[in-house]
């Protein structure tokens, strides 16, 4: 068997699990994801280590193919920066953090049905990466229907290429997702494929009226993918039950979180205490609570091993098993056991009771059937 009908029947299998698991209903994607190439779009990737070091896979890797269509994602670029790539293939591995990538198939699957889209529609994808997703959404709506922009000149660049090589030519644009891109707006979708802290004022203006857009918030404890309708110049819509983690925005990233994160690890406790709230509750994306946590505990970074919170005002929390140490001008977890209690006493609700509204005049998360909201800071 050639390598050709190796890749077909790998793709085959990754569609069926992804029918299997019922993330994949309409048979445009479907088709999409059984004749998109996705190798075409990964000649090379990182896979991670047991040591949490990089490892470069090529084309010659006998492992390349069955690495590609892995339910999983593939990490393509670490700090922002091509030189790591090169690095890896010189020593072998390589650290760092992930800062472009092909996501994992399944999200792929689940932000397209969530786009809904109809023939004719125009789409926006923020984030061009590798260029697979763009190339799904070409397969399905056509190429003149597609614009992609990626602020890494480099990526978009690879992305163009190996999009060609397999058939396919979107307009693809250099330049700040933030920003959308004028240019050739309204859209009727517009597709984050990076996470938001908020929805940025551009992707309203340059939604047409009706239309949706679809993209994961850049939260540390309870990202949520959301799907919003844009009408009179705002959006409003619901956090959907299918969770999504992405990548940031570059220009949303927490950039301050870093240094104080290793300063939490041996910073003085102003107290230290016992909790019966185990960290998994709060951080685990698996957990029923880690939602509404995330809307008590909104912007902090967490770290683990040990496991740190960390907040802008310079509030931090580090968490050993059953013991809390605490410091600066809140009581982080203090704040996370009362958000509990509250939790629990609404019934419990789950991330889908959210609805999201994005208006000129702020953005909050609300639960169904309460007066509750929650302000984006």
């Amino acid at each position: 068997m050639d390598l050709v009908d190796v890749a077909a029947n790998l793709r085959a299998r990754l569609v069926d699990s992804l029918l299997v698991a019922d993330v994949l209903r309409d048979q445009r994607w479907a088709d999409g994801f059984r004749q998109v190439p996705r190798h075409v779009f990964l000649p090379g990737f990182f896979v991670q280590r047991p040591d949490g070091s990089w490892e470069p896979v090529t084309a010659e890797h006998p492992d390349h193919l069955a690495l590609v269509y892995r339910n999983d994602v593939c990490v393509t670029q670490l700090d922002g920066d091509d030189r790591a790539w090169e690095q890896a293939l010189s020593t072998g591995a390589v650290t760092g953090v992930p800062t472009s990538s092909s996501s994992m198939p399944t999200i792929m699957a689940i932000m397209l049905e969530a786009l809904a889209v109809a023939p004719g529609d125009r789409v926006l994808e923020i984030g061009t990466g590798t260029g697979y997703n763009a190339a799904l959404l070409c397969h399905a709506l056509g190429d003149e229907r597609v614009t992609s922009i990626d602020v890494d000149p480099g990526v978009l660049v690879r992305a163009e290429a190996r999009l060609a090589a397999a058939g396919y030519h979107p307009t693809c644009v250099a330049g700040d997702g933030e920003q959308g891109y004028a240019p050739r707006a309204p859209y009727d979708r517009v597709l984050g494929t990076c996470a938001v802290s908020r929805i940025p004022t551009a992707w309203l203006e340059q939604t047409a009226p009706g239309g949706l857009i679809v993209t994961t918030f850049n939260r540390a404890i309870g990202a949520g993918l959301v799907r919003l309708t844009v009408r009179d110049g705002q959006a409003t819509g619901r956090v959907l039950l299918e969770d999504g983690r992405f990548m940031p925005l570059r220009a949303h990233r927490q950039a301050w979180a870093d240094e104080a994160l290793l300063e939490a690890l041996t910073a003085t406790p102003t107290t230290s205490r016992t909790t019966l709230l185990s960290s998994r509750s709060v951080l685990d994306p698996a957990s029923a609570f880690e939602f509404f946590a995330g809307l008590a505990l909104a912007e902090v970074a967490v770290a683990a091993d040990p496991i740190r919170l960390v907040h802008p005002d310079g509030s931090w929390v580090r968490h050993r098993g059953a013991v809390v140490d605490q410091g600066g001008p809140r009581a982080l977890w203090d704040v996370a056991e009362a958000a509990h209690r509250q939790w629990r006493a609404l019934g419990r609700p789950r991330r889908h009771q959210f609805t999201f509204t994005a208006a000129p005049t702020g953005q909050h998360f609300a639960l169904d059937d309460t007066s509750l909201t929650w302000p984006l800071p």
